[in-house]
C-alpha cells in the first residue's frame, strides 16, 4: 500500500504542475508529495527491518538493500524539493526563468523521482531498465533547463551516452533470461525467480551477461571510463537537480549492478565480479582525483568528486565483507553529503552568479551559514576524521589490504591527491573578504534549512546507527 501511495502522490503532483496555472499550488503539491514520499518510505523501511523482504503486491518487491535507497530517495527528495521552491523564486526574481520553466521543473522533479522509487522497488529487471530509462529521459530536459548552448550540449552528451549505456545494460539483462525459457507465459520474469534458477545457468553466459550488465548500469552510476557524461550534466543542470543525480540517481544504478552481482556470484563465484568492480573502483577514484586537481569549476568538482566516491563504493563491494558493510554506509553519507554540497553551490551561485572558482572569494564573509555547511560537507566527503566517512574508508581499505595490497596503495594515494586539490579550490573561494557590490546574507532561510537537515542527519549517523538500519545494512550485507 505504501508504494502506491508514494508513486500516487509523485504523480498527482506532476499531474497538478501540468493542469494548474497557479505557482503556489504547483509547489505545494510537489513539496507534499515529496513529504508522503518521505512518510511511507519509513513506513517501509521499518516493516522491512522487522519482518524481511516486502512484497504487498506481485509488482512490487522490496529487500533491505531497495529499502535503504528508498529512504535515500525520500530523505534527499524531501530537502531537494522544499529547496527548489526558494532557489527558482530568487532566479525567477533575478529574471533568469520565468513560469512556464517553474511549472517544466516541478513536473520533471517529480516525475524524476517517482522513476527512482519505481526503479529499486520493482520486482521485474526489465520494470527496473524501463525505470532507470525513464530517469534519464525526464532529468535530460532538466540538464538543458536554462536552454544554454553549453547546458544543450551536455543533455545531449548525457541522453546519447546513457541510452547507449543502457541499451547494453538490457542486452546483459535478457542473457540472464536465457535458461529461463520454461516460465514463458508466466508474466514479467522477477529477480526473485532470477535467483532462484541460477543452478541452470551457462556460466560463460553469466561472465558475459554481468560484463554487458556492469558497462551498461556503470555508465549510469558514473563509473571510469563510461563517466564522461557526469561532469557536463552536473554542472549544467539546476543545482537542485544537480544534488539528485550526484546523491540519489548514481546509488540508483549502482543498487542494480549489486542485483546481478548476487544473481552472478551464485553461478560462477564471487571473484569474477569482484575482480571487475575493485579494478573500475581503483580506476574511478584515480582518475577523479588527478582530475580535480586543476578543475576550475565548482559544480564539476563536485561531480568528479562523486566519480571518486563510486569508485569508493565499487571496491567496498569488490573486497566485500567489512568491506561491503561500510559501502553501505557510505552509500548513505555519500548521498546525504553530496546532496548538502550541491545545495550550497546553488546557494553559491545564486549570490555570485558564477561556477567559475576565479570568481568566488570570501564566501564565508558573503554566505556565513552556507560557507560554514559547504566547509563541513567538504571535511566529511573526503573523509576527515571524525566524520563517518572516515570510518568507512578506513574500513573499506582494511577490508583489502592483505588480498588486494596494490589496490588500496592506489586508493589511498588517490584520497590523499583528492584532498589536496579539494582543499586548495576550496579555500581560494571561502576565504577572504567579501567582494564589493555583493550583499551578504542568503536572502531566505528555506535555502539554508534543507542542506542544514541533511548534514545534520549524515552528522547523528556519524556517531549512532538507529536499531533498525543497522539491521537493514546487515540485511543487505547478507544478501550481497
Amino acid at each position: 500500500m505504501e508504494l502506491l501511495i508514494i508513486l500516487t502522490s509523485l504523480f498527482t503532483a506532476a499531474l497538478i504542475g501540468i493542469s494548474v496555472r497557479h505557482r503556489r499550488i504547483i509547489e505545494t503539491a510537489s513539496v507534499v508529495a515529496s513529504a508522503v514520499s518521505f512518510a511511507a518510505s519509513v513506513a517501509v523501511a521499518l516493516k522491512v527491518a522487522s519482518s524481511g523482504s516486502y512484497a504487498p503486491y506481485s509488482f512490487f518487491y522490496v529487500d533491505a538493500l531497495g529499502a535503504i535507497v528508498m529512504l535515500i530517495i525520500a530523505c534527499v527528495g524531501f530537502a531537494v524539493t522544499v529547496y527548489s521552491v526558494a532557489y527558482l523564486r530568487q532566479e525567477t526574481a533575478k529574471k533568469i526563468i520565468g513560469f512556464t520553466r517553474v511549472k517544466q521543473y516541478f513536473v520533471l522533479l517529480d516525475l524524476f523521482i517517482a522513476a527512482m522509487f519505481l526503479a529499486v522497488t520493482a520486482s521485474s529487471p526489465i520494470v527496473t531498465w524501463i525505470s532507470v530509462e525513464a530517469t534519464t529521459l525526464s532529468t535530460a530536459f532538466l540538464i538543458s533547463f536554462y536552454n544554454k548552448p553549453s547546458a544543450m550540449e551536455a543533455a545531449w552528451k548525457y541522453l546519447i551516452i546513457n541510452s547507449i549505456g543502457l541499451l547494453l545494460g538490457f542486452f546483459g539483462t535478457l542473457l540472464y533470461f536465457i535458461p529461463l525459457n520454461p516460465l514463458r507465459g508466466s508474466g514479467l520474469i522477477s529477480w526473485q525467480q532470477l535467483a532462484a534458477n541460477t543452478a541452470h545457468f551457462d556460466p560463460l553466459i553469466a561472465r558475459i551477461a554481468f560484463v554487458f550488465v556492469l558497462i551498461g548500469y556503470g555508465t549510469k552510476a558514473g563509473l571510469v571510463p563510461m563517466h564522461t557524461w557526469l561532469p557536463d550534466a552536473h554542472s549544467k543542470a539546476p543545482a537542485p537537480v544537480s544534488a539528485l543525480l550526484s546523491g540519489v540517481l548514481l546509488n540508483v544504478a549502482f543498487v542494480v549492478i549489486l542485483r546481478f552481482k548476487g544473481i552472478t556470484d551464485a553461478v560462477v563465484g564471487r571473484s569474477f565480479s569482484q575482480g571487475f568492480l575493485i579494478l573500475f573502483g581503483v580506476i574511478s577514484m584515480l582518475v577523479a582525483a588527478l582530475i580535480i586537481l586543476t578543475q576550475a569549476n565548482y559544480k564539476r568538482l563536485l561531480a568528479y568528486s562523486s566519480i571518486e566516491n563510486m569508485g569508493i563504493l565499487s571496491l567496498g563491494f569488490g573486497f566485500g565483507g567489512l568491506g561491503a558493510f561500510a559501502a553501505i554506509l557510505h552509500m548513505i553519507y555519500h548521498a546525504l553529503v553530496k546532496s548538502t554540497l550541491f545545495l550550497s553551490a546553488g546557494t553559491v551561485l545564486l549570490k555570485y552568479s558564477s561556477t567559475k572558482i576565479a570568481r568566488v572569494t570570501g564566501v564565508l564573509a558573503t554566505l556565513t551559514v552556507t560557507g560554514i555547511l559547504f566547509l563541513t560537507g567538504f571535511f566529511f566527503i573526503t573523509g576527515t576524521p571524525p566524520f563517518g566517512i572516515f570510518l568507512t574508508k578506513i574500513f573499506i581499505l582494511s577490508a583489502g589490504i592483505k588480498t588486494h595490497p596494490a589496490a588500496v596503495l592506489v586508493a589511498l594515494f588517490s584520497m590523499a591527491v583528492l584532498f589536496i586539490g579539494f582543499f586548495k579550490h576550496v579555500t581560494a573561494m571561502f576565504f577572504g573578504k567579501k567582494p564589493e557590490g555583493i550583499k551578504a546574507g542568503e536572502g531566505s532561510v528555506w535555502l539554508v534549512v534543507p542542506p542544514l537537515a541533511l548534514i545534520a542527519v549524515a552528522f547523528y549517523l556519524s556517531f549512532h546507527i538507529p536499531g533498525f538500519l543497522f539491521t537493514l545494512i546487515n540485511g543487505a550485507v547478507s544478501h550481497e
